[in-house]
């Protein structure tokens, strides 16, 4: 019989709340920006591409914030952070934690090391990450050789 706890893979787990609203402020932010830099009659051409730029530049960081995410399949769990990417083997992860007070999950992996996985964090979605968190923690222990952590 199947855990109830397990998600069918392949599975992909971010801060949907967290990324929506950091796409919608970047679309407004870029938007209001460059309508205010087409509105002021006073600007010169360079000036304009200025804030333009500046305007994409501010919606290129919080596209980057956005970009956590954590993917697991049959084979492994892939983490995706700000600007890296690792691929893991379910045997790597040992451990899934996810501590009261902690900004997102840490997996203990078998090379002596913690890994911050950023896709999972409580932020404004704490109960999302916490049935994440279980989540990935129940998958790591059927597939790996992972033990729970309380």
């Amino acid at each position: 019989m199947s855990d109830p706890r397990l998600p069918v893979l392949p599975v992909t787990f971010r801060p949907t709340r967290t990324r929506a609203v950091l796409l919608a402020v970047g679309t407004v932010m870029f938007a209001t920006i460059t309508a205010v830099a087409l509105m002021l009659d006073k600007l010169g051409p360079g000036e304009r591409a200025s804030f333009v730029f500046t305007a994409a530049l501010f919606f290129g960081v919080l596209a980057l914030l956005s970009r956590p995410k954590v993917v697991a399949d049959d084979e492994g769990v892939t983490v995706v952070n700000l600007t890296r990417r690792r691929r893991l083997a379910w045997a790597e992860i040992l451990q899934v934690n996810l501590r009261e007070g902690d900004p997102w999950v840490f997996l203990d992996l078998s090379d002596g090391t913690s890994m911050p996985a950023l896709g999972i964090q409580p932020g404004i979605g704490k109960r999302q990450a916490i049935r994440d968190a279980q989540a990935l923690r129940a998958l790591a222990e059927t597939r790996g050789t992972g033990t729970d952590a309380a």
